[in-house]
């Protein structure tokens, strides 16, 4: 027995020194075959790559070079300059296509960790203010540096811009605002058929638009979208020889060879020339080299022959370049792959996954004809429709100056108690919804007598169906304000789009108020449409009301003779409904009265809730022929025409419940009369029930914390206007 273990030990010490013996070969193989390959450079040690993206066949062609044939290609400048910079030898021809358009192996960006990124934006109009979110939201997804936005705008997108970035609120994000207007003279000499108009003549005013102490800038056109981090490309200054002050990709069409249609002009262009929706601009070195100089005599030279610009901008830099190929330096492709029509860009990869920006450099967008347009068109969709709400994270390890705001913002959140059974309605309140102000065109010419009046309302996705029929009713000014989620905008914009009604109508203001929160905001959201609303006078309704027809130009008559301009009234357009809903619409006070009697209109809310608007005095409509005053009681929720400068509505009341009844108290306490039209109407179009009303019906708590806010809400008002005040907490406890 004793024999036999000691049998087995030998074997087992046997084995185990073998294994060591056979590890210390492979390991001495291994580094000497290291050595014979050259991985040891300068007693540097190389990683040999172990892992199974590094093993991967080559997946990605690189672009043509420009001046040479279209099946040569080269390693572009920023390959070469690592190369050197590295210290290790040429590669093989292969090895250059493999790196010239992707990178096996992620790196970090070449940038300093907080390095403030700065991006530059063209943007004029409504239609580019939705592509530029688009484009934001792309590039905040992927970024991990501190950004500072800078936009050159016209009126309408400073406006639009302000109003959402203020609101958007997203950490270490700067912006700045740059008036086109001013700059229009630097480039309205040249003549220019672009669809972009003079704006797309912008870029070349940059040296002189942006702060003379910025040094680089990326510029990008708005219909642009990033599919990866952009300091990767603000890395790229750093490969610039000394030199070099313009970065770009090369074009991807054959617009440049003159070869497309005959008799194809183009300006004069190296090579292919290259397309400027992306740009690396080294500001400091172009106004040290006289960029503003040097572009326009190219421009007046090339005028003289080619007599206009057809791309704009491209045009007068790629003429620039011809003459300065030494200032440029090249990009490789995937940072610029561009859907034209007559697109080469599928020469710049084989597997889409490999890009990093996207650019719709076409008329026709997301309906340009690509091979792989589907999987571009759901990238950009991605962010098109994605919640712009979960881009306010703040960046690991950057902290970034809070604004004055935002202190205030969280010094309000500290104070409450989260312990209140009602901390949700309080925190609620305190919710900074992201705010898109005119999301379609909007255009309105003020009426010369000072007497216009604007339909105010708010809705969210479930009320879309009534707004052709509001239209259809009320032919003034109108300011809605849309509560919506991301994607339900672009629900929204697709629908207004292909309704014959809708867009035909350039008076009706579109504001979309950002979903956020597990109410809805009713009264912040109806303060959004009053807020914007651009006449003297509004009509402050629900967009489930219809108007009876020629009820805008009555108003507009009544104001005058009521001398609204210089007497505080709210004038009370009397509300009626009906629960069919197919329903032929009353013409005339007449025809409402008779639909009354029989059965087919009542009184608005008489069997649910008839305080809301029995002080109206409907019996006393019936036979009114002049104007009448009624005085206010408790829970009167009337349907008011105002002053725009009116008091706004109290925005602690969210969901179902006071929202107006607060509001009109107000306009009390402030001495409005309150005034009933003896010959206005409208009707209330039935609809399912709302999910806030359902949770009034169904939770107690919820009541509950809306008697404790009108308490709190009469104390208030108690402090703004005095003893006076007082009658509403006690007509208020006496129901």
């Amino acid at each position: 027995m004793n024999l036999l273990c000691r049998g087995r030990l030998k074997l087992l010490v046997a084995s185990l020194t073998a294994g060591v013996l056979l590890t210390w070969l492979y390991l001495l193989a291994g580094n000497l075959e290291s050595d014979e390959s050259g991985s040891v450079v300068q007693g540097q040690r190389v990683r040999t790559p172990t892992r199974e993206s590094e093993l991967q066949p080559e997946r990605v062609r690189t672009p043509p070079e420009s001046q040479d044939s279209n099946q040569r290609v080269r390693t572009p400048p920023e390959s070469q300059d690592s190369t050197r910079e590295s210290g290790l030898q040429p590669e093989s021809q292969d090895s250059n296509q493999r790196r010239n358009n992707h990178t096996e192996c992620p790196r970090s960006p070449p940038v300093q960790k907080c390095e403030l990124i700065h991006v530059a934006c063209v943007c004029a109009g409504h239609n580019a203010t939705r592509d530029v979110v688009t484009l934001v939201k792309s590039v905040l997804f992927h970024r991990r540096n501190p950004l500072h936005f800078h936009f050159i705008t016209d009126t309408v997108a400073n406006q639009i811009l302000s109003a959402l970035f203020q609101s958007w609120m997203v950490p270490s994000v700067q912006v700045s605002f740059y008036d086109a207007d001013e700059l229009k003279s630097e480039v309205s000499w040249i003549p220019n058929k672009h669809y972009s108009g003079i704006y797309g003549l912008m870029k070349l005013t940059l040296t002189k638009a942006l702060p003379a102490d910025l040094s680089k800038v990326i510029v990008l056109d708005t219909d642009i979208t990033f599919a990866t981090d952009i300091a990767e490309l603000w890395g790229i200054f750093r490969k610039f020889t000394d030199k070099q002050v313009i970065g770009l990709v090369e074009n991807q069409s054959d617009w440049y060879l003159g070869n497309l249609w005959k008799n194809h002009k183009p300006w004069p262009a190296l090579g292919r020339g290259f397309n400027t929706g992306v740009i690396l601009l080294y500001l400091e070195r172009l106004r040290r080299i006289g960029w503003e100089q040097m572009w326009r005599l190219t421009a007046e030279r090339e005028l003289m022959s080619m007599l206009s610009t057809s791309l704009a901008d491209q045009d007068i830099f790629n003429a620039f370049i011809k003459q300065n190929p030494v200032l440029v330096h090249q990009l490789p492709c995937f940072w610029n792959v561009q859907l034209s029509d007559h697109t080469r860009s599928e020469q710049c990869y084989t597997e889409v996954s490999d890009l990093k920006v996207i650019h719709w450099n076409s008329p026709k967008k997301l309906r340009v004809k690509n091979k792989h347009v589907e999987f571009f068109r759901n990238l950009y969709l991605t962010f098109l429709e994605y919640d712009g709400n979960l881009l306010r994270r703040e960046l690991f390890g950057c902290p970034s100056p809070a604004s004055l705001d935002s202190v205030q913002l969280q010094n309000a959140l500290e104070e409450l108690d989260e312990d209140d059974q009602c901390y949700d309605f309080r925190r609620e309140r305190l919710t900074v919804h992201r705010v898109h102000l005119n999301f379609l065109q909007y255009e309105y010419t003020p009426a010369p007598d000072g007497t216009d009046v604007t339909l105010v309302a708010q809705l969210s996705m479930d009320r879309l169906q009534m707004l052709e029929a509001i239209c259809k009713h009320w032919d003034g000014p109108i300011s809605l304000a849309l509560y919506m989620s991301d994607a339900e905008a672009q629900q929204f914009l697709r629908y207004a789009q292909a309704s014959e009604v809708l867009k035909n109508r350039k008076n009706v203001g579109y504001h979309v108020v950002y979903k956020e929160g597990q109410f809805y905001p009713v009264n912040l959201v109806r303060n959004v449409a009053l807020r914007n609303a651009k006449t003297p006078y509004v009509f402050l309704t629900d967009v489930d009301f219809l108007p009876m027809y020629g009820l805008y130009d009555y108003l507009r008559r009544t104001v005058v003779h009521l001398d609204m301009a210089h007497t505080k009234k709210a004038l009370v357009v009397p509300a009626f409904e009906t629960l069919r809903y197919r329903l032929s619409f009353p013409k005339s006070k007449a025809e409402l009265l008779s639909m009354l009697d029989m059965g087919t209109l009542y009184t608005f809310r008489y069997h649910v809730w008839p305080k809301g608007h029995a002080p109206t005095n409907y019996a006393k409509w019936r036979t009114a022929t002049t104007p009448y005053k009624v005085e206010w009681e408790a829970d009167f929720e009337p349907y008011v025409v105002v002053r725009r400068d009116c008091p706004e509505y109290d925005q602690r009341f969210v969901g179902f419940g006071w929202n107006k009844v607060s509001h009109v108290l107000e306009l009390d306490a402030q001495e409005f009369d309150l005034v009933v039209l003896p010959n206005a109407f409208m009707v209330h179009m039935p609809h399912a029930p709302s999910f806030d009303i359902s949770k009034f019906r169904s939770s107690s708590s919820y009541r509950t914390c809306l008697n404790t806010l009108k308490d709190e809400f009469h104390q208030d008002l108690s402090r703004k206007y005095g003893s006076a005040a007082l009658k509403y907490l006690t007509a208020q406890r006496t129901i």
